[in-house]
């Protein structure tokens, strides 16, 4: 076997099993997870949206549901988009905001979120920066993962087996524990 298609089918082997959530979580596929209770990685990224860049901290006092994908106009990525824009009335009740990020440039974004009717920013991470401080790059593709980051910018909550049909909804529970024991311990 051809050192190309063995690295292929290891591929394969590892994105199946971090697709159907087995590995640990402070480790992925895509590389080291940032930590849980601590600061997120700050970013600025050029979106589609006409703001030129968004950064991070511009949601300072909101909650941000920050979600890697890896292709728009995909079938996964265009089922989580969906649902996220399905859901985005019940995040804006929860002073959240979305933002999703790619490897794709913002042309490419702003013909999706035109295609799908999307009204929340999606962010062109051509170079992977971000991705990788997120643990979510490989290679050329950001990786299917997702991070809620509190309204004081601390890093809550991280998914690594992403299954698009469920997630919007796993993340709103998981988004109302959090809020609740946020609001409980105030």
């Amino acid at each position: 076997m051809s050192r190309r298609l063995l690295l292929h089918l290891l591929f394969v082997c590892c994105f199946t099993l971090i697709t159907l959530g087995f590995t640990p979580s402070a480790l992925a596929l895509g590389g080291t997870q940032p930590p849980l209770d601590q600061p997120a990685p700050g970013f600025t990224l050029p979106t589609n949206t006409g703001d030129g860049e968004i950064s991070l901290s511009d949601y300072r006092g909101q909650w941000v549901v920050v979600y890697f994908y890896p292709k728009d106009f995909t079938s996964g990525c265009t089922l989580e988009a969906r649902r996220f824009q399905q859901d985005l009335p019940q995040y804006q009740e929860r002073n959240t905001q979305i933002l999703g990020i790619s490897a794709d440039d913002v042309d490419s974004h702003a013909e999706f979120c035109d295609a799908e009717g999307l009204r929340f920013p999606l962010l062109a991470d051509v170079d992977g920066a971000v991705s990788k401080a997120y643990g979510s790059w490989l290679g050329y593709v950001s990786l299917r993962h997702t991070y809620l980051v509190d309204q004081e910018g601390i890093l809550r909550e991280r998914y690594i087996g992403v299954q698009p049909a469920i997630h919007s909804t796993e993340v709103l529970t998981r988004l109302d524990e959090l809020q609740g024991v946020a609001s409980s311990a105030a």
